[in-house]
Formats: C-alpha cells, sequence, structure tokens
C-alpha cells in the first residue's frame, strides 16, 4: 500500500484596491492594523512585535519601523489608496501618520483623529508629582 501525498492549496490572498491605516499609539507601545473598507483586518504589526522592548517600544522610530513592517504586508493585498485613523496619545502617532504618506505607491485619501474624549465622565486618577 503506497501513501498518498497529501497537498495544501495555497490560500490565494484577496486583492483589495483601498483600505483604512488604524494606529493605535499608547505611552508604551504602537499597534498599526490594515483593513478592508469593510473592517475585516488584512494584517497588523507592533513595535514590540518587531522585537523593540521596554521603553524602545513607545518611540518614534519604533512607530516607524512597525508601519513600514505592515505596509509591505499590505502591499501583498495589492492596496493603493488609505485612509487613516488615529487614536491615542503616543510618541510614534506624528511619525507613523508621516510614514504612511511617503510610502511609495500608497496615497492617502483622508485622516481622522478617533481618540476617545470623556464629556466629564469619570474622575481622573490623582495627579502624578515627579
Amino acid at each position: 500500500m503506497a501513501k498518498r501525498k497529501v497537498t495544501k492549496k495555497k490560500k490565494i490572498k484577496k486583492q483589495v484596491g483601498r483600505g483604512v491605516v488604524y494606529i493605535s499609539a499608547t505611552f508604551n507601545n504602537t499597534m498599526i492594523t490594515v483593513t478592508d473598507e469593510m473592517g475585516n483586518a488584512l494584517c497588523w504589526s507592533s513595535a514590540g512585535a518587531l522585537g523593540f522592548k521596554g521603553s524602545k517600544k513607545s518611540t518614534p522610530f519604533a512607530a516607524q519601523q512597525a508601519v513600514e513592517d505592515v505596509m509591505a504586508k499590505a502591499k501583498e493585498y495589492g492596496i493603493k489608496e488609505v485612509g487613516i485613523k488615529v487614536q491615542g496619545p503616543g510618541g510614534g502617532r506624528e511619525t507613523a501618520v508621516k510614514t504612511v504618506g511617503a510610502i511609495e505607491g500608497i496615497k492617502v485619501l483622508w485622516m481622522k483623529d478617533v481618540t476617545p474624549l470623556p464629556h466629564n465622565g469619570c474622575r481622573p486618577r490623582k495627579r502624578r508629582r515627579v
């Protein structure tokens, strides 16, 4: 009895023309997710996933590297035009937005800040004294 050779079908990546880049910049890390227009995640990256540890994760350079990594993955899906949604007060926020705009072959259509702001909701934590 000869064993059958099992072959897996190669997964075909769907081609998407437009997408949305979500940049979440916290004080500790910068996370970037690329989705299609319906909101289905295509690829993601973060400063921590690239090997930055500790306080180096929150630097603008780490955010720039994360954007370059995720946009290289997004180009495999055929993305040419993107919108940007930015959330959070982190250090890599501005650098990440500039890096998306500087990548060749990617056109930025719009940009929006979606940081949640309280309308005088919960009492904030006590002020930090250094």
